[in-house]
């Protein structure tokens, strides 16, 4: 049982690189938002600049992966699930600090990625590392590899169970004691040393207007008479999510199609669009954790929502196509946040009696569009109660998971890590094309 020993190794690393993944990320968006404000007051000249500012850190990040580490690119969470059942070798040492810098360069300069990709693949990396230093057997490295990407992700959201349930469903996708041990383990020991750098609270908070009152509460329970409402809720975020799956693979390919074009021009390019919308509307770039507690927190006019749902969900597949580090995670919440607010405020405005409270319908709207693209609803649930200690919704999120993953699967719409991990198997037994 040393495979059980090493995992809070294995935890204790991927939570110090992740933490301070985290931490700087964090940085590099409040730098580049005060870049843009400032930006404004240089007019055009400003606006020149952080439009190129954009382009060269998208450049910068793809460039990094095509010259060092071609595994690096994109989420990282279909190359570990290609370690794990491919058994394919995609974890070299320098993959490491690529997807660090990669992911801090093109997330921090506004592409609509999710930190939790370059976290995940990471903490697979670091747990590759110390199975290899112990000289572990193939079949405890996977399991190693799997602990530390859900490691990895449990530092993200700050979500210990979630990141052990995701290596259980989606990475090894089997319940057996000595991976539950070896994925809790991990996960916790990731945890415990990730708060100490950022603290104990939920990723977000989530109150509502008390009635009568100027104070802030939990969200109530909801009336048996709204889960019809919150099944409907997972009927559109089923079909969101089929789309968006879709549109990912879509853009995937398209930019495939140009590959005389240096990768590098074609991340300068993607960079350069989310460039002008930052100039213009500086909250929709970025990994999207801003919108998301906005909307949760009933900051955001509800006329506002459709226009900015339209350009997140352009912009995620687009941002994903610069093949830069960088997740799908956390533009999926944001989508599924204000999916659920613009539904919750219709039922609201359709059934005023029922006392309906758009703030839970943007939660459970997260994690019904989360398993409709990822397909792993257990994930799903315990992450949003997790990320935002709304136990009240756990009832109709599981209504409105069940409604999304029906209608994903009445749409034939695989899971988005499984057509991504068919790619990454391709890509990685073809020989490398010079022109990229």
């Amino acid at each position: 049982m040393l495979v059980s020993l090493l995992a809070p190794i294995v935890g204790a690393g991927a939570g110090l690189v992740d933490a301070f993944f985290r931490l700087i990320l964090e940085e590099a968006d409040r730098i580049r938002n005060a870049l843009i404000a400032r930006g404004h007051d240089a007019h055009v000249l400003g606006f020149l600049l952080v439009t190129a500012g954009c382009a060269v850190t998208a450049s910068f990040g793809a460039w990094l992966v095509r010259r060092f580490s071609p595994h690096a690119s994109g989420s990282g969470i279909p190359q570990v699930e290609a370690m794990v059942h491919a058994n394919l070798e995609l974890a070299p040492p320098n993959l490491l600090p690529i997807k660090f810098l990669g992911g801090l360069s093109a997330i921090g300069g506004g592409l609509a990625l999710g930190r939790e990709g370059p976290s995940v693949h990471m903490g697979a990396i670091v747990a590759h590392l110390i199975g290899r230093l112990f000289r572990r057997p193939a079949e405890e490295m996977r399991m190693l590899l799997a602990a530390g990407a859900g490691a990895g992700l449990a530092v993200t959201f700050n979500a210990p169970i979630a990141g052990a349930i995701f290596v259980l469903e989606e990475l090894v996708r089997r319940f057996e004691a000595r991976m539950v041990i070896v994925a809790l383990g991990a996960s916790s020991t990731a945890i415990l040393i990730s708060r100490l750098f950022l603290g104990n609270a939920p990723d977000f908070h989530v109150a509502i207007l008390v009635p009568n009152s100027a104070a802030t509460g939990p969200l109530p329970y909801s009336d048996a008479a709204t889960w019809v409402l919150y099944v409907a809720l997972g009927i559109v975020a089923g079909i969101a999510a089929s789309l968006y799956n879709r549109s990912i693979l879509g853009a995937f390919a398209l930019t495939g199609r140009l590959d005389r074009v240096p990768v590098e021009a074609r991340a300068a390019a993607i960079g350069a669009a989310v460039g002008v919308i930052g100039w213009f509307v500086p909250d929709l770039i970025g990994g999207g954790d801003s919108i998301t507690q906005s909307v949760l927190a009933g900051g955001v006019a509800i006329s506002a929502i459709p226009l900015g749902f339209i350009v997140r969900f352009c912009l995620g597949p687009v941002s994903y196509a610069a093949r830069t580090p960088g997740g799908l995670f956390a533009p999926q919440l944001v989508l599924g946040a204000q999916l659920g607010l613009l539904c919750g405020a219709f039922c609201a405005w359709l059934f005023p009696h029922l006392g309906i409270a758009p703030e839970a319908f943007a939660v459970v709207g997260m994690a019904a569009f989360f398993a409709g693209c990822v397909q792993a609803p257990v994930t799903a649930i315990v992450l949003i109660t997790e990320m935002t200690a709304a136990f009240t919704t756990l009832l109709p999120m599981l209504a409105a998971c069940f409604a999304s993953m029906f209608v994903v699967h009445l749409l034939r719409t695989a899971p988005i890590y499984e057509s991504l991990l068919g790619r990454v198997i391709e890509e990685a037994q073809s020989p490398p094309r010079p022109s990229t």
